[in-house]
């Protein structure tokens, strides 16, 4: 960890078209700028956040994950622009890698690649093969850049060349203290561009050296369909990691997988699932379209079309078709379909019939429904939390528990059948058929 990192997170992000700041939009189920402290801890202790549009909100949900970061306000109103922007930053170490806060996909091995370089400045640039719009960076044949040149200023040569500025720097701390307060803000926009310290530091022989990279992993989250197309890369890296590591997929591009996710043993996921943050499978076999959020599977099968909600821990167990838990322990338990498991503990050898529900909420609060061993809960039936149901106990079919079952005992609350002959055709004045 010998180098400094900044993080440009100010601006406005206008071409969101949102009231969110641009770096607080989700990519796998976290914020671009969670991404990328995450990814920038890994080679530094020394992050420097620059902020300005809702700095307040952005720096309260980074402060959600993480802690030791400098947050810097930049100011706007004296120094606007990218070069306006560093210009607060006192690095710790020797070098100072400046990146985008709205580049999600950068991983710390690729950051790590600038330092591999010896220059008063390394720059980040990919080939393009239309490069129109793009400022182009005339290198010479040892990979020099002798200037960038935007697309207006571009002779028509220039205008040939295909490398274009990536837009992620490594600069020497002590050029940037010489070379910051030289930038001038007389352009059109009147601000300080960060571009301008490369022009700066040929015309004073410092070196400065271009590091060819990726264009999708540095592709910049502009607008909302960048952000799909973001996410859709970002989904395929995790996917793939987890296929490497054995986890089996079936159609792997209709599943969808957030970034803390974590899978161990032999998983196997169908189409169409979807795991959210929090969720740690092992040994798990997750069934078509099933969802599972911020939830602990060991052992057990889910679904298809299944859902587990959060803070639930199933162990040894399989959960059916339209069967939801929420805030459960199942251990060692079926539930083979159509029933909702909210705030209970269910033991093993239990078995829950087709269309239970655990009635855990009275309005104004959730209350538990606990469940021993090798209990036969017939179908259609409802259990009103808070309640206890003892080890070896049957409940029958459509029955309404209201109080605790003690152990070994039958519940049964049904109404004895009647049968009123001719009653549909007195209904319905209809004339008996017989």
């Amino acid at each position: 960890m010998n180098i400094s990192i900044a993080i440009m997170a100010a601006g406005l992000g206008t071409r969101m078209k949102s009231t969110l700041p641009k770096v607080l939009h989700e990519i796998s189920g976290f914020e671009m700028l969670y991404h990328i402290i995450k990814e920038s801890q890994k080679i530094s202790d020394d992050i420097h956040v620059i902020l300005y549009h809702q700095a307040d909100l952005v720096q309260e949900r980074m402060n959600r994950y993480f802690s030791n970061i400098n947050y810097i306000i930049q100011d706007h109103q004296n120094f606007p622009g990218t070069g306006g922007a560093i210009r607060g930053v006192s690095p710790k170490y020797e070098r100072l890698l400046v990146l985008n806060g709205d580049m999600p996909l950068l991983e710390a091995e690729t950051m790590q690649n600038f330092t591999h370089l010896d220059a008063d400045v390394v720059m980040s640039a990919f080939t393009c093969k239309e490069p129109f719009g793009y400022g182009r960076v005339i290198l010479d044949a040892q990979l020099n850049v002798q200037k960038i040149v935007e697309e207006k200023d571009a002779s028509a040569e220039e205008k040939q060349v295909t490398a274009v500025n990536a837009g992620v720097y490594l600069f020497k701390t002590d050029f940037l203290n010489e070379t910051l307060p030289k930038l001038s803000n007389h352009n059109s926009q009147k601000e300080y561009y960060i571009t301008d310290l490369i022009a700066l530091a040929n015309a004073e022989n410092k070196s400065v050296k271009a590091l060819f990279v990726d264009e999708a992993t540095f592709m910049g989250v502009n607008s909302k369909y960048h952000l799909s197309q973001a996410e859709a890369l970002m989904q395929e890296r995790i996917k793939r990691r987890f296929m490497e590591q054995g986890v089996s997929m079936r159609l792997p591009q209709t599943i969808y997988i957030e970034a803390d996710v974590q899978m161990s043993g032999e998983c196997k996921l169908e189409n169409g699932v979807t795991l959210l943050k929090g969720t740690v499978l092992e040994n798990a076999h997750i069934k078509a379209h099933s969802v599972i959020e911020k939830s602990v599977i060991k052992n057990s099968d889910i679904g298809p079309m299944a859902r587990v909600r959060p803070d639930s821990l199933i162990e040894d167990t399989h959960i059916g078709n339209f069967v939801e838990i929420k805030k459960s322990t199942l251990k060692g338990v079926k539930a083979g379909h159509l029933s909702y498991l909210g705030d209970a503990i269910i033991d093993e050898g239990t078995n829950i019939g087709c269309g239970t529900i655990t009635c855990n909420y009275d309005g104004k609060g959730k209350y538990q429904t606990i469940i021993g061993k090798n209990v036969f809960v017939g179908s259609d039936s409802q259990l009103i939390a808070p309640v206890t149901i003892g080890d070896d106990v049957l409940i029958a079919s459509g029955t309404t528990v209201t109080k605790d079952i003690p152990k070994g005992a039958l519940a049964i609350n049904r109404e004895p059948l009647k049968i009123i002959e001719g009653f549909f055709y007195k209904f319905f004045g209809k004339k008996d058929a017989k």
